[in-house]
């Protein structure tokens, strides 16, 4: 039975790969932006960084989907159901990520930049080269933690129809009545959360310099 459902169990392990991936990526160098802009912006601006941090922290993730798919279109704003996972993962995790990168700026010594600004470099330039790579070194921890959180949490586009790896596995039993694709969807998740610890371990490594 294992070779029968497992080609529709891995179609859907690279769906849930492409959310994971597309995610991933539009999400940490936007809160790489957003936190600068959050640090450098005025007074009236900041409320507006806290409010969408509080929103998205605050709100399930599942209900984030089902606004933005089944809400928007009533305020005269219609997105595919692809587009509609992106944006939904991608602005949630953007706010954990703004969170994280803030903590970990948080434990930079404020001397660094200081004496940045005495060699005369600009503010954006403290941040990005000096500043933000050891935060992120910093974070890898917290970092690795919600990259782990991502993979799971994919499993949550099932609301809006997508295939992904958990929608496939339990079409899987009530085809065939068993419980067995459970155990091979749990594999597979153990795989891909073991795969990508195992990165991150690597990454942790090789900025260790700083």
């Amino acid at each position: 039975m294992i070779r029968q459902i497992l080609p529709s169990l891995l179609a859907g392990a690279g769906v849930t790969l492409q959310v994971f991936a597309l995610t991933l990526l539009l999400s940490l160098p936007l809160a790489c932006l957003l936190q600068a802009f959050q640090q450098f912006s005025g007074r009236l601006l900041k409320p507006l960084f806290r409010g969408y941090i509080t929103l998205m922290r605050g709100t399930p993730l599942l209900l984030q989907l089902m606004f933005i798919f089944f809400g928007m279109p009533y305020l005269g704003l219609t997105f595919s159901r692809e587009a509609s996972i992106l944006i939904a993962f991608t602005l949630n995790y953007t706010a954990y990520f703004i969170e994280i990168l803030r903590g970990a700026l948080g434990a930079v010594d404020p001397g660094q930049a200081e004496a940045g600004k005495m060699l005369g470099f600009s503010r954006r330039t403290i941040y990005f080269r000096i500043q933000l790579p050891q935060a992120l070194r910093n974070a890898m921890p917290a970092i690795g933690n919600e990259v782990l959180n991502l993979v799971k949490d994919t499993s949550l586009i099932y609301v809006l129809g997508a295939s992904e790896l958990l929608k496939a596995g339990r079409s899987a039993v009530n085809t065939y009545a068993t419980a067995l694709p459970f155990v091979v969807v749990g594999l597979l998740y153990l795989a891909m959360c073991g795969g990508f610890s195992w990165i991150l371990s690597r990454i942790e490594k090789r900025i260790s310099y700083y």
